[in-house]
């Protein structure tokens, strides 16, 4: 990673342009003063002084008490850990007062539309959400173990249970294995009868269809795309093509 890398992750961890700057420079300097600090950096010397210590004040700085004023930065190991800290008090604090401005009608809204979401936790929420409000048939194509996390497992364990048909096909041998002691049929399929699909297809009761794709091509934790809607006629002929597909190979046995 180049420095500029360095600068970019460190503000996107909530450290101000000159705070970053001054930080991977004192990291290359090990100790410096403000004129050496601005020197390896594109920060004034001017505004050294107020970046470093706020950088001190956050616990990432040293000052060192010499003339001139010096800099050290601490381990990267506490540094790692002051961040953590700071990011996770951050998201606290926002997700406090989100919560207290929270709209109690969020969450509700014109079902039949067709809606897309970003984002893998985003999709398992509204996956586990769809598959509890099932009634009589649950149809879930996921590719690999990973579009499985524990929260969709659950849901569709306590639907099956409950009797609501719940058909699960995937490639991997290992979602079979994880609803051994369930009622939830597995299909394991061939690749050339999923056609190779990265994401994952679901429809519930003949009315309700989410289908979502990769992103990228990164190993997994991976992002993903999706769009669902339910009670609409798009979403009446993509169900019949869920079921054209399983009639054409996924229930061939």
């Amino acid at each position: 990673m180049s420095a500029h890398e360095a600068v970019e992750a460190l503000r996107e961890l909530g450290l101000s342009n000159y705070e970053a700057q001054v930080f991977v420079a004192l990291q290359r300097l090990g100790t410096g003063s403000a004129q050496a600090v601005s020197r390896v950096s594109d920060v004034p010397r001017s505004q050294v002084y107020g970046a470093a210590d706020d950088l001190a004040s956050r616990g990432l700085v040293e000052v060192v008490e010499s003339s001139p004023k010096e800099y050290r930065p601490v381990s990267l190991a506490a540094a790692r850990e002051q961040l953590r800290e700071a990011v996770e008090r951050q998201h606290e604090r926002a997700f406090r007062n989100l919560e207290a401005v929270r709209n109690e009608h969020a969450d509700r809204g014109d079902e039949r539309e067709v809606a897309t979401l970003h984002g893998l936790h985003a999709i398992h929420e509204r996956v586990t959400n769809l598959v509890e409000n099932s009634i009589e048939r649950v149809i879930l194509v996921a590719g690999s173990d990973g579009l499985l996390p524990e929260t969709v497992e659950e849901s569709l364990r306590e639907r099956a249970i409950a009797g609501v048909s719940v058909v699960v096909v995937t490639e991997d041998e290992a979602v079979a294995e994880r609803f051994a002691d369930a009622p939830v049929r597995v299909v394991v399929a061939t690749r050339e009868q999923t056609g190779g699909f990265t994401g994952r297809t679901l429809l519930v009761d003949d009315a309700t269809v989410l289908l979502s794709v990769r992103t990228d091509d990164d190993p997994e934790p991976f992002e993903e795309t999706a769009l669902w809607t339910a009670d609409t006629r798009i979403g009446d002929i993509l169900a019949a093509y869920v079921h054209a597909g399983m009639q054409s190979g996924f229930e061939e046995e």
